[in-house]
């Protein structure tokens, strides 16, 4: 059952966690055909699958990643920014620019002159400034509330100007904007209407409009005709209907029931690529991992944290839960990334694993601990395959606790766990590196906390060319290896797969796909 139904690990366990822990990257081909080429056609609809159910269109609370359903923010709210799908480039879209004059202390918005949304009040920057500091308020419960929270101050400075203050110089800023909903501005008109009444008539300066919400059906979305970047959005209408079971997923397409799925399941980007449909993928760094709990014991000791390390082959757990189809991770920047550096993020050493345990046990300390999984079949297999592999060592016991869904999202406060599973992908580590595992942010599920660690990750944050960067990533990678606050398990799948007629298959940031560029050769 489990290698049948193969989905990778993200999936229910760490969709929540997705939206405060990775970010970055942008497409490239994963194989498969090219779909359609030549000049892209005008005209038609497209029936597109997703990952999850959405429960707000409220931009704020909604997640900028291919699992929150960002393919929806992208439609009715446009981008203010993108990043370029082979270096990480910062481009433009709504925006006409984003520069600091001062080493990253401040930053100045323009955007483009005449911009409207769907109701055609203008897209300003008062427009934004009311949308990034309702993000900063707690009261709005947006899951980039801390990514806001690093502007300390908005200032108008004309219609198409906005200049806000950082609480720290940070060169890399806009990457907090580019991987999180502060890309998505809604009118402030309508917000102001109340949840309920945006949430039927939500207003934007996107590609697309919402004609229908069925809830738990699907979504329907018609090309917005005042839309700024014309002839786009190529396509009339968009139909969105969540799919979560990967089998049914990928032979909807396979079949033309559907034109496109929103995918992270790595067995079946394989099997569309054999079958020759166009595919794409992030190309991101990190990738999920299991966080060790270091505020409490057992992982409070480093040699409890070594041990496991040491004790658990990801390979084996890849082979016997994914069908070796996953891609395991090695180092923690891709060979593509301008910090790539060969450190290993760690290997399996039974005898030494089985001599931190011997040794914890004699000091009294025998290794016993908690992994709390959701009731998902891939996330309950990850976790036995873990169970199977540590029941060869003496000293070390682990328990299995699934969970439901909602008591799963409250660990990432309370911090009351031995082991989840978390995330960190990205192309550019900042911010995520740095509200991963920085000592003081709200984020760090594993709570370690390492002054020569914070010292390197703020290096990375204000140095201001790739060379003192890529040094200071080198020692947070160091770090990371000699404290071990987490295990590495898989890169994360944020994909898309399409029929052959379909071209226009582009994402940015965290596999976020634009549907502006998608059309349909017919």
């Amino acid at each position: 059952m489990i290698r049948r139904r193969c989905v990778t690990t993200i999936a229910a366990a760490t969709a929540a966690l997705l939206l405060g822990a990775c970010g970055g990257g942008g497409g490239k081909s994963a194989g498969g055909s090219t779909g359609a080429t030549g000049k892209p056609v005008a005209g038609g609809s497209a029936r597109v699958l997703t990952l999850s159910e959405l429960r707000t269109l409220d931009p704020a609370q909604m997640g900028n990643n291919f699992v929150s359903g960002a393919v929806v923010g992208n439609a009715l709210y446009g981008t203010l920014l993108t990043d370029d799908p082979r270096t990480g480039k910062i481009r433009v879209s709504l925006a006409k620019s984003f520069t600091s004059p001062d080493g990253g202390k401040t930053f100045e918005l323009k955007l483009r002159d005449g911009l409207t949304f769907s109701d055609g009040t203008p897209l300003d920057a008062e427009a934004v400034k009311y949308n990034w500091d309702r993000m900063r308020d707690p009261a709005t419960a947006s899951p980039y509330q801390a990514d806001a929270s690093l502007v300390t101050s908005t200032k108008t400075v004309d219609a198409t100007t906005l200049k806000v203050t950082l609480a720290a110089p940070m060169n890399q800023f806009a990457q907090s904007v580019v991987t999180t909903s502060m890309n998505w501005i809604a009118s402030p008109a309508a917000l102001g209407k109340g949840a309920k009444a945006f949430d039927a008539h939500p207003v934007g300066a996107g590609p697309y409009t919402l004609k229908e919400w069925r809830r738990q059906d699907a979504m329907v979305l018609v090309k917005n005709p005042e839309y700024w970047d014309a002839p786009k959005p190529y396509l009339d209408q968009l139909t969105l209907k969540v799919a979560l079971d990967a089998t049914q997923r990928l032979n909807t397409v396979v079949s033309g029931g559907a034109d496109l799925a929103i995918e992270q399941n790595w067995e079946n980007l394989k099997k569309a690529s054999q079958a020759g449909l166009p595919t794409t993928t992030s190309p991101l760094s990190g990738g999920t991992y299991l966080a060790l709990n270091t505020r409490r014991a057992p992982f409070n000791d480093g040699r409890a944290r070594k041990a496991l390390s040491a004790a658990v082959d990801f390979n084996a757990l890849n082979d016997s839960v994914y069908n070796g189809t996953g891609e395991t991770i090695d180092t923690l920047f891709r060979k593509s990334s301008p910090f790539y550096t060969d450190i290993p993020v760690g290997k399996p050493d039974a005898a030494t694993a089985q001599q931190l345990f011997d040794e914890l046990a004699a000091d009294g300390k025998p290794v016993s601990f908690t992994f709390i999984t959701t009731a998902s079949t891939e996330n309950k297999g990850q976790a036995e395959s873990i169970q199977a592999q540590l029941s060869k060592f003496k000293n070390v016991t682990m328990k299995i606790k699934v969970v439901d869904y909602a008591e799963f999202l409250p660990l990432q406060t309370s911090h009351n766990f031995d082991m989840v599973v978390s995330s960190a992908a990205f192309n550019d580590p900042e911010p995520r590196l740095w509200t991963a595992f920085q000592g003081d942010s709200p984020t760090n599920m594993t709570g370690v906390h390492d002054t020569p660690l914070d010292q390197a990750l703020l290096k990375g944050r204000t140095a201001t060319t790739v060379a003192d960067r890529k040094a200071a990533y080198e020692t947070v990678q160091r770090r990371l290896v000699a404290l071990r606050p987490m295990l590495w398990i898989l890169r994360i799948a944020g994909s898309a797969i399409s029929g052959k007629n379909v071209g226009g298959l582009t994402q940015y940031g965290f596999g976020s796909l634009l549907p502006e560029d998608l059309w349909i050769k017919h």
